[in-house]
């Protein structure tokens, strides 16, 4: 059974920074691209960031780039995502996926599998 877990959510003042973590069980780990998404009170899900299963590529939405950047220790089987310049509008469940193997193939649109997400609260 494939369980995903993410951890590191909590409350930050506004322009602040929190890294997240993400562990996955029940799969090779280095198989999978690996992805975060988040989900905000009221909105849809959306797709943030993908990673390629060897960290070689990394693909981000335009409203976080520059801002977020995701990474992974395939020895440690833990994928990131670090979180500067935090703004309210940032708040939101974030969940990690296995978005595919090896490659970000429809990655905004598409996972394997995924966690039940850490709660992010940006304050103003």
């Amino acid at each position: 059974q494939v369980q995903v877990t993410e951890s590191g959510g909590g409350l930050v003042q506004a322009g602040g920074s929190l890294r997240l973590s993400c562990t996955a069980s029940g799969l090779t780990f280095d198989d999978y691209a690996m992805g975060w998404f988040r989900q905000a009170p009221g909105k849809e899900r959306e797709a943030l960031t993908c990673m390629t299963w060897n960290g070689a590529n990394a693909y981000y939405k335009d409203h976080v780039k520059g801002r977020f950047t995701i990474s992974r220790d395939n020895v440690k089987k833990t994928l990131y995502l670090q979180m500067n310049s935090l703004k309210p509008e940032d708040t939101a469940m974030y969940y990690c996926a296995a978005i595919d193997r090896l490659r970000c193939n429809y990655w905004a649109t598409n996972f394997k599998y995924m966690g039940q997400g850490t709660q992010v609260t940006v304050s103003s």
